[in-house]
């Protein structure tokens, strides 16, 4: 029986300590993540709690952005950027089954 406390243990530890690495990824809070948050309230009423899955890159010389974020409702959102655009394609995150 002591198991099934163990799982539970060590999966609310590995979620604390992916939290704790997000705060710290985050806390430059490059400009990019403000304009995401920003464009996810205008157009998604949504109040962001964090982003998790931060990438930055480039693709064929152009810088790359993506974030996925998770709004204060429990709703996530996927938001993509290559420059030039001026504004991120976002799409809702959906229930997935395995």
């Amino acid at each position: 029986m002591p198991r099934p406390i163990i799982r539970r243990f060590t999966t609310a530890a590995a979620m604390t300590l992916a939290v704790m690495s997000l705060a710290h990824a985050q806390s430059a809070n490059p400009a990019w993540l403000d304009q995401l948050s920003e464009q996810l309230a205008a157009e998604k009423d949504c109040a962001v709690e964090y982003f998790v899955n931060l990438r930055e890159g480039e693709l064929a010389g152009r810088l790359t952005f993506e974030a996925r974020a998770q709004c204060a409702d429990g709703r996530q959102f996927d938001g993509s950027l290559t420059e030039p655009a001026e504004n991120f394609t976002i799409s809702e995150c959906g229930v997935q089954v395995c």
